[in-house]
């Protein structure tokens, strides 16, 4: 079969080469749809379950929330282990799947037996869902830096929270933009407790009287006229003043309380756990972009950059961006050292190749078929979404070795029956060469291509940073496979033309063969040497 697909290939050049040029450009395509990372991604199939609990100890937290959310989720379809954390008014539920299911699945099964929680919780308490990100998504991050002083930490988390975060999570691939450091501003009441004593007033009355307050209700249309007019009743706080006012109850004589009567409002942040610094140079407001799973990690980057030089003129002045954390300077670094490794492979291969062949032309059958399979092994990682990153680009680092291994054996073989045959017919003598070779070269390429499957047995971590390298290995090795007994007859026949140099009389086997010290032969010399001139004779290479 593999002849008969040498010859018919021969024969054929027209359909052979069309057939090339169109996976080339199916290959160019596949290099920009290629995802970029400078890294592979490593983390665990998981889904984070968030809950908040203000105020509350570690231990009630693990009792009340974090216990009951784990020991639900335990019977998930697919779940390999649940890891919980409880914190000072947080829980965290790390819920870890197997390798192959899909993300978006185990999101919608952890959502469904979620759904067991209802009336097991406290009251008040909602858990969430995090973000659809992976380990490796913490792509971008930035500060809020005001030099000129006229804003404070309060006002630039205020932007951050309700500007600029919302605008750079519509930037597709983004999954969460989260905010560090400032403060959160709050209305704040402190009640007098001395005052409430006095008043006979319990505190969850106060709090009661504040969150109905706090409301808008609705009234019906009155038509007056012909024309309808809807009444409602307007009572959200704009300012400290109008929580001031809200009535709490009364005292004896009929008399309103006020929530001023009995405390102090003012404005104040939130309480944290943290800050953020920059460059010591104080406090920071800053944003961390977080990178939704399965994205190009270098194209969310440039969207996010993108959108950051629109925002800019609009925000309050003496305000500005400043990049801390920028990974695609990393994933540039990393791709262009190995673009550049791979480019001096490839130039080292064609050299030694034309060098040893001493056949321009005969060698352009080796040059030209190596970047044609480097282009087609991306076709794959793009349908598979295989990242190109270090990794995944050192497997066709490690492949262009022996990528040509099956061309250069085929010329070789072609140059010598052209050598033993001067007057034969050169195509049939070229195609005949071919199918000599063919075969055992094309299972020998081909044993050479699965060598990487083991790879694909590893698991967890150690499976997800070396099967990348296995799998454009293993592409790469295969299409060159592919390519030895289709294009490489074709380009023979179309390039071994002119006068092809006796092997003999090659000036780089001739160094190779005499040497700098070459000794004498005391014996006699047969049609197998060759008489070197001042008489030193020696053995001819085949």
């Amino acid at each position: 079969m593999i002849t008969r697909l040498i010859e018919k290939s021969a024969r054929n050049p027209v359909l052979v080469i069309l057939g090339v040029l169109l996976l080339t450009a199916g290959g160019v395509w596949a290099v920009f749809e290629v995802p970029l990372d400078a890294i592979p991604d490593l983390s665990d199939v998981q889904a984070i379950v968030f809950t908040e609990w203000p105020g509350r100890s570690p231990t009630l937290i693990e009792d009340q929330i974090t216990y009951p959310i784990v020991t639900s989720l335990l019977a998930a379809p697919g779940v390999k282990r649940v890891r919980g954390v409880s914190e000072y008014g947080f829980s965290y539920v790390y819920v870890i799947f197997q390798d192959h299911i899909d993300l978006y699945w185990a999101r919608s099964r952890v959502l469904e037996y979620m759904q067991k929680l209802t009336g097991k919780l406290p009251v008040g308490v909602t858990p969430t869902l995090g973000p659809d990100a992976n380990g490796v998504g913490w792509v971008y991050q930035y500060a809020l830096v005001d030099e000129s002083g006229t804003h404070d930490l309060a006002q630039l988390r205020s932007l951050q929270d309700w500007s600029l975060r919302y605008k750079l999570e519509s930037v597709p691939g983004v999954a969460e933009v989260a905010s560090v450091g400032g403060f959160v501003k709050q209305y704040q009441i402190e009640v007098d407790p001395n005052t409430l004593a006095a008043y006979r007033l319990p505190i969850t009355t106060v709090i009661q009287a504040v969150r109905n307050s706090n409301a808008e209700v609705s009234g019906r249309v009155l038509e007056m006229t012909g024309t309808e007019y809807v009444i409602r009743g307007l009572g959200y706080f704009r300012s400290i003043e109008d929580i001031e006012l809200v009535t709490v109850g009364t005292d004896g004589r009929g008399t309103p309380i006020l929530v001023r009567d009995i405390a102090r409002v003012q404005l104040g942040p939130e309480q944290r756990r943290g800050v953020a610094e920059l460059d010591g140079k104080g406090q920071t407001v800053g944003g961390m972009v977080i990178m939704r799973a399965g994205e190009n990690a270098l194209g969310v980057i440039e969207r996010v950059k993108a959108r950051l030089e629109e925002i800019k003129p609009s925000l309050p002045k003496g305000v500005r961006i400043v990049p801390t954390y920028d990974r695609s300077d990393l994933i540039l670094r990393a791709i262009a050292v190995l673009r550049e490794k791979l480019v001096e492979e490839s130039v080292i291969v064609s050299l030694i190749a034309t060098l040893f062949l001493f056949h321009f032309r005969s060698a352009l059958v080796v040059i030209l078929i190596l970047p044609v399979a480097v282009l087609l092994s991306f076709i794959p990682m793009a349908y598979l979404k295989v990242t190109s990153n270090i990794m995944s680009l050192g497997g066709i680092a490690i492949a262009i070795g022996a990528m040509v291994d099956a061309a250069i054996v085929m010329v070789e073989n072609a140059h010598k029956r052209l050598e033993q045959n001067p007057l034969a017919d050169r195509t049939e003598t070229i195609i005949t060469a071919a199918k000599e070779v063919g075969r055992p070269l094309f299972f020998s390429l081909l044993v050479i291509a699965v060598s990487f499957l083991p790879i694909f047995a590893l698991q967890a971590q150690e499976g997800r940073l070396f099967t990348p390298l296995a799998y454009t290995k293993t592409f790469a090795m295969l299409f060159a496979t592919a390519l030895s007994v289709t294009l490489a007859p074709v380009l023979m026949v179309a390039l071994i033309r002119g006068r092809i140099r006796a092997e003999t009389r090659n000036p780089l086997n001739w160094l190779l063969i005499t040497g700098p010290r070459a000794g004498d032969y005391s014996h006699g010399v047969d049609d197998s040497c060759v008489r070197a001139p001042g008489g030193r004779v020696h053995a001819a290479v085949e």
